[in-house]
């Protein structure tokens, strides 16, 4: 780690990986594969798959924040393994990558979603309420629109449709409202603190369900989800794992919120039980789908890591490995 810039060296000592020792157990399982680590971040869990893997075994890792190629850059210098390669990328272009190096099948593959701790706690990003900087809040700044760019377009009711199904918020509409109206008076939000301190005044404070959290909290969920396309991006990475991922190769998912976890749930339940969706149907047995998932795990972490990783509190785990059954997906 010696070789690492002074920043690259802070980030990697800050950012604690979630299930980092659960979700490593769970998706190596022949030390001789090819792996991929679909959310880089600062190298936690790409480290420890690393440490599992023989000599033979190789791990690519995909991340599009240029901060978490960077870090990736210094890394890869300073653990000089041959084994490991970065590419920046969107991990729905999984299949794509792959391609592009020749890969066919891969032996597992892990997707931590959500926001790392360094992009959280770095101001520039804008994705924290607790330090007040520009209102951009993309995983990479280099392309498309920062939150505060669609917040000068965006119309009440497509404000307010994010925030409510991206967010849960129960005044969607009167935060929508009071930005639309800020915008109109020649005042667009700039910054975090800015859009805090308007959610907040159009938010009624007795009604909060937990008054701890912030009044804008799910709202700067929703619009980060929402620029990112994160519920987007993760569809299709699932999707793709049934066409790269080998007989017996691992999908883990560690996800952060109920909105990514109930995506990742229907997609493992829909594929170990197809038969669930021909349940009223008159097939035999012999003509009913096969599953093309088995359903491994599902965990949460203990009280220890949460107790030093308050971050962890809501992250969920969930495993499946892949079947034998060909996928005829596009």
């Amino acid at each position: 780690m010696n070789n690492l810039p002074s920043s690259s060296r802070s980030e990697a000592r800050e950012h604690i990986p979630v299930l980092a020792a659960e979700a490593v157990a769970q998706l190596v399982s022949d030390p001789d594969g090819v792996y991929v680590d679909a959310t880089f971040g600062r190298g936690g869990h790409a480290r420890r798959i690393l440490d599992r893997l023989s000599p033979r075994g190789r791990l690519l890792a995909l991340d599009r924040d240029p901060e978490a190629a960077a870090c990736a850059a210094a890394l890869a210098t300073a653990w000089n393994d041959s084994r490991f390669a970065f590419i920046p990328s969107e991990f729905s272009r999984l299949r794509a990558v792959l391609a592009e190096r020749g890969i066919a099948r891969i032996q597992g593959l892990l997707i931590d979603l959500g926001v790392s701790s360094p992009q959280i706690d770095d101001p520039r990003r804008g994705f924290s309420l607790r330090a007040d900087g520009p209102l951009d809040m993309r995983m990479n700044p280099a392309h498309g629109r920062s939150a505060a760019q669609w917040l000068e377009q965006v119309s009440v009711g497509d404000l307010a449709r994010v925030l409510r199904d991206y967010g849960d918020e129960r005044f969607a509409a009167a935060i929508a409202k009071a930005v639309v109206a800020r915008r109109e008076q020649g005042r667009p939000l700039r910054t975090t603190a800015e859009l805090a301190a308007l959610v907040a005044g159009a938010v009624p404070g007795k009604s909060r369900k937990d008054p701890l959290q912030h009044p804008a909290t799910r709202t700067f969920q929703a619009i980060r989800i929402f620029v990112n396309q994160e519920l987007e991006e993760l569809t299709l990475v699932l999707a793709d794992s049934l066409t790269v991922l080998a007989p017996s190769g691992r999908l883990a998912v560690i996800s952060f919120h109920s909105l990514e976890d109930r995506i990742v749930k229907r997609f493992f339940a829909e594929h170990a039980h197809p038969e669930r969706a021909f349940a009223r149907m008159p097939l035999r047995e012999a003509q009913m789908p096969q599953p093309r998932l088995r359903i491994l795990a599902r965990i949460a972490p203990g009280a220890e890591e949460v107790a030093e990783n308050p971050r962890a509190r809501s992250a969920l785990l969930r495993v499946a490995e892949r079947t034998e059954v060909s996928w005829g997906g596009p």
